[in-house]
């Protein structure tokens, strides 16, 4: 077969040096690195350790202020509360530079960084319509080729308490979203099976994926996952369906996490986690033991929520493992098992990894392997996508389509 390009010294987690042949976006074939490499261009990786691009599972495209003017976090009158903040948010948003630009500054740092799939969630209700949807599917249009990006159509006012909301996520599908999305059935719409009812239903309508937001704690949390699961199963919809935060498994009984934990593995639902600080998270090993899938997003990244983020799903495998206790190198493999091969399976992509016949996604890290990348974060990376360099040092080089 002749090759496209073939990539040198490609060193693996593990130490071994290989070749990767490229043909057509695809790794078409994976050789020792003493390879002859025959008439294929050519490109020398360093013995670089190289690793499958990262999977950001969790963002928003449309609310982040990256690259904006600063806007100093307002905290909530009483703890957290998402009605309050929801309102923060509209009162930023109205003030902000266009999304346009702010989307694109927020993906142009996650795709520096190593990013090369992404799930955002983006606002579908009676408050803005589907104008902000509009606009991030002109932006992911323009990022083509530089990274593949779902977008889950996400009620940020509620379902039932947002008018006209149901009709709008059932538009959002035929417009071009790839899911659909929910927010705390309970204490925001306060009724789970009519909110459930639907998100389930747009769908089984649609044939697509759900990726419900669930801030409730404690055992409201823990029946709403119940009820999220019971309707998954109900649909045959194993393996389609995702909730985001769950911070309701971070504070429960070790005896009733089991419980919903087996409730989950046998749904197949997966668990989406980004551990911020001062909050309970779900507790990954407990998860994944029984059978869960658990991937990580950065979530928010300079906006209403909080001042933080990076973009770097590499830092947050580091704050996955700093806030669950990893040390040994099992615990840190796991955590950058989150951010890549877990997320790929929650995502349900299709050709991942560092394998013959997947995309030809990958990223060069300064390390001697995923354990000291997860703690060390070097910088300096170079990023690929389809086999083609998109991102070095920080900074963008593929040219968008």
């Amino acid at each position: 077969m002749a090759f496209d390009k073939i990539f040198l010294n490609a060193r693996f987690d593990g130490g071994a040096r290989h070749h990767i042949a490229v043909k057509n976006g695809r790794i078409a074939a994976i050789m020792p690195a003493d390879t002859p490499t025959g008439g294929a261009e050519t490109i020398d990786l360093g013995n670089a350790l190289v690793v499958p691009g990262f999977v950001e599972g969790h963002i928003h495209l449309d609310t982040s202020f990256y690259g904006d003017a600063w806007r100093p976090h307002k905290p909530c009158t009483d703890g957290f509360n998402v009605h309050e903040r929801v309102a923060f948010q509209a009162r930023n948003m109205a003030e902000a530079a266009p999304m346009d630009v702010r989307a694109r500054n927020q993906l142009d740092l996650c795709i520096a960084h190593g990013s090369t799939q992404m799930r955002s969630h983006v606002m579908v209700d009676g408050s803005v319509g589907l104008k902000s949807l509009e606009t991030i599917l002109r932006v992911r249009e323009d990022y083509r080729g530089l990274i593949d990006i779902q977008l889950v159509a996400f009620p940020q006012s509620g379902i039932l308490a947002s008018l006209g909301t149901p009709q709008l996520l059932d538009e959002a599908i035929g417009l071009g979203a790839n899911l659909v999305g929910g927010l705390d059935p309970a204490s925001f719409d306060r009724d789970v099976e009519k909110h459930l009812d639907v998100v389930f239903g747009v769908a089984n309508k649609h044939g697509i994926d759900v990726d419900i937001h669930l801030h409730d704690m404690g055992t409201l949390g823990a029946f709403e996952i119940e009820q999220i699961a019971a309707r998954t199963r109900a649909l045959g919809m194993e393996g389609h369906v995702a909730i985001s935060h769950a911070y309701g498994l971070g504070d429960i009984s070790a005896d009733q996490l089991k419980t919903v934990a087996d409730t989950l593995a046998r749904s197949g639902v997966a668990i989406m986690t980004n551990a911020p600080g001062a909050r309970a998270f779900p507790p990954i090993l407990a998860l994944r033991s029984a059978g869960v899938t658990v991937f990580s997003g950065n979530d928010n990244i300079r906006d209403s929520w909080w001042p933080y983020g990076d973009g770097d799903m590499l830092r947050r495998a580091t704050t996955l493992g700093y806030r669950s206790g990893f040390n040994i190198d099992e615990e840190l493999r796991i955590a950058f098992d989150v951010v890549t091969q877990a997320g790929a399976k929650a995502l349900r992509l299709d050709g991942y990894g560092l394998r013959v016949g997947a995309k030809a996604d990958f990223v060069t890290l300064n390390a001697e392997h995923v354990p000291e990348a997860v703690v060390a974060v070097p910088q300096g990376r170079s990023v690929y996508k389809e086999g083609k360099l998109v991102a070095s040092n920080g900074k963008i080089v593929g040219k968008r389509s």
